[in-house]
């Protein structure tokens, strides 16, 4: 093996571990945003008739 296949972008690894770190703290405040505001299902709207006049 030759020295080049052991070399690492260093800035695309921290790119990386930025992003994960990213995505874990908003994953995070999601879950603590759904326990106090829990969002509920979805209400059917009913199809009205359309009203005679």
């Amino acid at each position: 093996m030759s020295q080049e296949d052991k070399l690492i972008d260093l800035s695309a690894e921290r790119a990386k571990r930025v992003h994960d770190l990213n995505e874990k703290r908003l994953n995070e405040v999601r879950q603590a945003f759904e326990q106090a505001m829990p969002l509920g299902k979805p209400k059917k709207k009913p199809k009205n008739k359309p009203k005679k006049r």
